[in-house]
């Protein structure tokens, strides 16, 4: 994947018109055609299959429909599941450059990951009683990292009470293991499925409360994809399976120096005391002499999760980092305004030029968690902070360290929400 990058000052880029809010366009059925056939291609190679879960799996009326984030065919593998029904898409506002011409008549919605938009609440409502058409979107807004669910947002219940209308689960398995995000753009053999269920009814909806509703999500979403992978023995031979491992496993076990983890062919090792595992086909850790101390790749970044809460808490986290800058602010281009430095520590985000200028600037209390992402559009680990005014895509050359960010992003704002209830 690639996307147009345009270098331009970041006065001139600031002062660019902003794109007006467009209502989402009824999806037009000759291009949900057109994409269900390209998405035969990886039907195929995949051997694509699902399961309907109970009766009236898909209603017949409008819906929202949810599914998790594995991996880049998700968008592929839904339009195999519901074509032809008439479904619209929540999307990232940045997939929409240079596509917004075709994005928009399929039925895009797009909008700022992690960031407060009422607007995207009633473009949802727009397209539910107004178009009559379903909402396909992906409540974690960002890519797993580790094969288990991204930290969700809080009251998805209220929301759903507010549309009044059944909502579906599509669950894939092996879309994440064919081409998990740390190892690059690289497609494994490995065959992929999906379960489609009905998980809640209107009356469900109707009834249930927020709590007992964000409960329903919350094991909808409970899913293991590396445990997946070991319990069904699904093998993976391809020899770069571990290429990129170091970027989610960052910290050693043994002497505990960050950033010196290496991931390539099937081996991941330290480079600072020389400690050596590999990666085997059913996607388990192991070394020669035996002692591994988490084999399970997600109890490993659970463990560096911990570490990172440790330190937003007894205040010893942060840093600050020279990057290069791209800025979103409308649909034409992705903006390179140069290079600059980014800070992050409890006081949240700030954001400077090369110049010394501060350009923003991002309370931890903005949002629950943040966008980051390996090998961003192929151009590098970024990042992601910004509002309405822009979006800045922060491309740090140490790629661990957006993997980090997002650690410490969620426990700033866990630590410091109590205070504002209080």
């Amino acid at each position: 994947m690639n996307i147009k990058v345009v270098k331009m000052p970041y006065e001139k880029v600031i002062s660019l018109p902003k794109p007006k809010h467009q209502k989402p366009k009824k999806p037009w059925f000759a291009i949900a055609t057109l994409v269900r056939m390209l998405s035969q291609i990886d039907a195929w190679q995949t051997k694509f299959s699902y399961t309907c879960k109970g009766e009236n799996s898909i209603p017949d009326e409008p819906c929202m429909i949810l599914m998790n984030h594995s991996s880049f065919i998700d968008l592929k593998l839904a339009s195999r599941i519901l074509y032809p029904k008439k479904y619209q898409i929540v999307c990232a506002a940045d997939a929409m450059v240079g596509l917004d011409w075709i994005l928009r008549p399929l039925g895009c919605i797009p909008t700022q990951k992690f960031v407060n938009d009422m607007t995207l609440i009633r473009d949802i409502k727009y397209a539910l009683n107004q178009n009559k058409a379903s909402v396909l979107m992906y409540p974690e807004a960002g890519y797993t990292f580790d094969g288990k669910c991204v930290t969700l947002p809080e009251k998805f219940g209220s929301l759903f009470k507010l549309l009044g209308v059944p909502v579906v689960m599509i669950t894939t398995r092996g879309a994440f293991a064919r081409n998990p995000l740390y190892n690059g753009i690289k497609n494994r053999n490995v065959k992929v499925s999906a379960e489609v269920e009905c998980i809640l009814t209107k009356e469900d909806v109707k009834n249930k409360t927020v709590e007992e509703i964000d409960e329903k999500i919350k094991q909808a979403f409970s899913f293991d994809n590396f445990a997946w992978q070991f319990e069904n023995n699904v093998k993976i031979k391809e020899d770069f399976r571990a290429d990129g491992l170091g970027n989610l496993l960052y910290k050693c076990t043994e002497c505990l120096t960050e950033g010196e983890m290496i991931g390539e062919s099937t081996s991941l090792y330290c480079k600072h005391c020389g400690k050596k595992y590999t990666l085997n086909e059913l996607g388990r850790l192991e070394s020669e002499n035996g002692d591994v101390k988490f084999p399970h790749v997600p109890d490993w970044y659970d463990w560096q999760r911990k570490s990172a809460e440790d330190e937003v808490n007894d205040g010893t986290y942060g840093f600050d980092e020279n990057v290069k800058i791209n800025m979103m602010v409308d649909y034409k281009a992705i903006y390179d305004i140069g290079n600059g430095r980014l800070v992050h520590n409890e006081d949240g985000f700030k954001l400077y030029l090369e110049d010394g200028t501060m350009i923003y600037e991002q309370k931890p209390l903005f949002a629950h968690s943040i966008c980051v992402d390996l090998h961003w559009y192929e151009k590098g680990d970024a990042v992601c902070i910004g509002d309405k005014n822009g979006l800045f895509y922060c491309m740090l050359d140490k790629g661990y360290k957006v993997t980090k960010t997002r650690f410490a992003v969620e426990a700033l704002y866990s630590k410091l929400r109590p205070r504002v209830k209080s």
